[in-house]
């Protein structure tokens, strides 16, 4: 459940996303979940009650986290040092050197879109991820959104499409000064291993007790 719509969760949701992620081999992950101080379009007590719900639904079950903040630190690291979920990506990472850097303190995985070739918004991500250890540097596209700014054309309607992902891995890999190959390869890897690709799906964890 997307922080937009903590204020509608229920009694019965996390045990419906439990049946959900226990019975699908197709799902990888819990999320995309997490804080949105931005928008604010659910309640923040809400926001963080089924944030941190969904948090522990994720160690229960022995999946990675995908997980949103936008404007939410340093609550949202707050919450993560608590509960410590040993795998999770910061989706979409936007936000400030001290932000980066607390997310990497954590052992998260950072992911990087389109925002990086914007040149109004995104210029500081070009010096921001080469912070980002090689083996913890994540691509993605957050299609349909994000479409890179850079990209000529620019598709119909600006919709962003998961082919799109080598531009920014080209623009990723100028910035870091190396072969756009090795940082494709690289990140590859680092997508493989977060979600568990080439593993077999492992039994869920015997229930935990809810963090207080």
């Amino acid at each position: 459940m997307h922080p937009h719509h903590a204020g509608h969760c229920t009694p019965e949701t996390i045990p419906a996303l439990r049946e959900i992620a226990s019975s699908n081999p197709r799902i990888v992950a819990i999320g995309e979940c997490g804080l949105d101080f931005n928008r604010n379009y659910s309640p923040h007590p809400d926001q963080e009650k089924w944030f941190v719900a969904q948090v522990e639904l994720a160690l229960d079950l022995g999946f990675p986290l995908f997980l949103h903040s936008r404007d939410a630190h340093p609550r949202f690291a707050e919450i993560l040092k608590l509960l410590r979920p040993p795998k999770a990506v910061a989706h979409c990472f936007t936000g400030s050197r001290e932000e980066l850097h607390a997310y990497l303190d954590l052992g998260l995985y950072i992911g990087i879109t389109g925002w990086i070739c914007d040149e109004r918004r995104g210029r500081h991500l070009l010096e921001l991820v080469k912070d980002i250890p090689a083996d913890r540097l994540l691509l993605e596209t957050d299609a349909p959104y994000l479409t890179p700014r850079d990209l000529h054309p620019q598709p119909k309607a600006r919709r962003n499409e998961p082919a799109f992902l080598p531009h920014i891995a080209r623009t990723v890999a100028r910035a870091v000064g190396r072969p756009v190959e090795a940082l494709a390869a690289e990140t590859s890897r680092n997508a493989a291993r977060f979600f568990g690709l080439d593993e077999p799906r492992q039994p869920p964890a015997e229930k935990r007790p809810l963090a207080a």
